[in-house]
């Protein structure tokens, strides 16, 4: 649908910061979006929390996962189902400023852009908050050594969903890192847009998950999606890891 702004957003047992989530997406300027949500937890605890929440706003989409799937599957039958001729991803303990699918929007149609990304804050489990710039154009050199790009800031045109089944790789962490990948290996322009329309929400969680999980799918990633030779995909983990310390120092 032209102009429609399909917003994906999985949910995994992220009740303290779903409200806000979700309200900086009812509250946006621009009033042309659809919000899927994907309910993935074996534990329905949280869902008439969801319901109760969500109930009165028709376009609100809510889809329950029977058992835990993971993000990579949940963002996929989240896509199946949009509409838009955008998307933009959101996570449930992230949150936007109100003007972020409008001008984010303009600018990807002013520059002619099929992908785009935002400058984010990271708000930290102190509270304090961090200012992280979008880089002007990333290429696929770039990202083979850091990923610089925050999930939640990121908006691209449906055109390049080309399988709604299999959009993003059935990878416990690194499926989105894997996804932007893909696109700049087929030379899509990947711009940063230097506002200050997202805010990345550190967790408890989000510190705590296992570092053997996310040094696996790197290795993963490297080594089944990007076809790179043992050696080279050794020493590429190495290099995301040392600019990831780098960046959380």
């Amino acid at each position: 649908m032209s102009n429609l702004v399909s917003v994906i957003m999985p949910y995994y047992r992220k009740r303290k910061y779903f409200k806000k989530a979700v309200y900086s997406v009812i509250n946006q300027s621009y009033k042309k979006w659809e919000l899927i949500i994907v309910y993935d937890d074996s534990d329905r605890e949280d869902l008439d929390y969801l319901i109760d929440i969500i109930k009165k706003n028709k376009r609100i989409i809510l889809l329950v996962n029977k058992k835990n799937m993971g993000v990579a599957y949940s963002r996929n039958l989240a896509i199946k189902h949009s509409k838009g001729s955008f998307l933009a991803f959101l996570d449930a303990d992230d949150y936007w400023s109100k003007n972020k699918i409008s001008l984010q929007k303009n600018f990807m149609k002013k520059n002619n852009l099929l992908f785009s990304h935002t400058s984010y804050k990271v708000r930290t489990i102190n509270n304090s908050i961090i200012y992280r710039k979008a880089k002007d154009l990333l290429t696929y050199d770039d990202l083979i050594k850091s990923c610089d790009i925050c999930l939640s800031s990121v908006m691209i045109s449906n055109k390049l969903i080309l399988n709604k089944y299999k959009c993003f790789p059935n990878l416990k962490t690194k499926e989105d890192y894997a996804l932007w990948l893909k696109y700049a290996k087929k030379n899509v322009k990947i711009y940063g847009y230097n506002r200050y329309l997202t805010t990345w929400t550190e967790t408890v969680n989000s510190l705590s998950s296992s570092v053997v999980q996310k040094l696996c799918d790197s290795l993963r990633l490297y080594y089944n999606y990007e076809k790179m030779s043992l050696f080279k995909t050794i020493q590429s983990t190495y290099i995301l890891s040392i600019n990831y310390l780098k960046k959380n120092i």
